[in-house]
C-alpha cells in the first residue's frame, strides 16, 4: 500500500479510536491528526501515530501557528512542526487562515483575519516562511467566522486564491465552513465557491454545525446536514474527486458512525464525476 498520497475519505484521527486502529486495519482511505498532539518527543500518542503511519497516508492539520497574528509568527512552535514533519513524513500539511495569539498570549481560538492588502502581505510572508521551514507546500484553510471587518475590501475567497497565487501554498476547502459563514454573513456560499479555480485546492473539509441564537456554530459535533452535502457534491463537480475528511471533534462517535459519513462522501465524489 501506497502510504504517502492521500486518497478518497478520511476521518479525524482521535484518541478515542486508536485501539480500533492498534487491533485491526478500519477501511478508510487516510486519516487526518492535529499536529499539536504530536509534538512531544515520545510518549503513547506518538507511538499510536507511528503505528498508523505505516498503514495510513497522514495529514498533519496544525490548529496553533496563528499564521495571522500581527506580532511575530511563533518559532518555536514552528520549530515543533518541522520536528513531526521531518519524523511522520505526512501526505499533506495545513494551517488556518486566522490569528490567535498575541504577545505571550494565545487564545486557542481561530480568530477571523480582515480581508485587505496589508493583511494579504502578512499572510503571504508568513506562508512563505513555513513553506521555506518545511521544505514543502502547505495548504490553508478558509475558517468560520462569526464577526467581519468594516475594512475588508474582498472576500474570503478571493483572498485566498490571491494568497495561493501569491505564496504558492494550496487550499484547504472547508465546506461545512463556506455554508456557515455564508448563513451567518448574508452572503452566497455557491458564488464563493465559483471564486476557487480547478488546481488550487489539495483538500476537502466536512463537517456538523449547530444553531445558536440565530448563529450556525461550527462545533464538529454531529453529522454532516443535507445543504453542505449539496454544498461538497457542488465542488466535486468543479474541483474534481479531491481528498475528503470527515471532522468530528466534539461528542465523537463510535467509529462505523465516522466511517459511514467517510463512505457517504466518497459515494457523492463518485456520483460526481458523471
Amino acid at each position: 500500500m501506497d502510504t504517502h498520497a492521500p486518497a478518497g475519505s478520511g476521518i479525524g484521527f482521535r484518541s478515542r479510536h486508536y485501539r480500533d486502529f492498534l487491533d485491526g486495519e478500519p477501511d478508510v482511505g487516510w486519516l487526518e491528526v492535529h499536529s499539536e498532539n504530536y509534538f512531544g518527543d515520545g510518549g503513547f500518542d506518538l507511538h499510536v501515530l507511528e503505528h498508523v503511519r505505516a498503514r495510513y497516508p497522514i495529514s498533519l492539520h496544525g490548529v496553533g501557528l496563528s499564521l495571522g497574528s500581527a506580532d511575530i509568527l511563533r518559532a518555536r512552535h514552528l520549530d515543533k512542526l518541522v520536528r513531526l514533519v521531518d519524523r511522520v513524513e505526512p501526505a499533506l500539511v495545513s494551517e488556518h487562515l486566522c490569528w490567535g495569539a498575541l504577545g505571550e498570549r494565545h487564545f486557542n481560538d481561530l480568530l477571523p483575519m480582515p480581508f485587505t492588502d496589508e493583511a494579504l502581505g502578512l499572510m503571504i510572508e508568513r506562508v512563505t516562511q513555513v513553506q521555506e521551514a518545511l521544505r514543502r507546500t502547505i495548504l490553508v484553510e478558509n475558517v468560520s467566522s462569526y464577526v467581519t471587518y468594516r475594512d475588508s475590501t474582498m472576500s474570503e475567497m478571493e483572498f485566498l486564491v490571491e494568497l495561493a497565487r501569491r505564496s504558492g501554498c494550496g487550499l484547504l476547502l472547508d465546506v461545512n465552513n463556506l455554508h456557515v459563514n455564508a448563513a451567518n454573513h448574508g452572503h452566497d456560499a455557491r458564488a464563493e465557491l465559483e471564486r476557487v479555480p480547478a488546481g488550487v485546492v489539495g483538500e476537502i473539509h466536512l463537517a456538523g454545525h449547530s444553531a445558536v441564537d440565530g448563529l450556525l456554530v461550527d462545533d464538529h459535533g454531529s453529522p454532516v446536514v443535507t445543504p453542505v452535502w449539496q454544498l461538497y457534491e457542488a465542488a466535486c463537480r468543479r474541483l474534481g474527486p479531491l481528498p475528503t475528511l470527515i471532522e468530528w471533534d466534539t461528542s465523537v462517535p463510535e467509529l462505523p458512525v465516522l466511517l459511514s459519513e467517510a463512505a457517504r462522501a466518497t459515494a457523492v465524489r463518485e456520483a460526481s464525476r458523471g
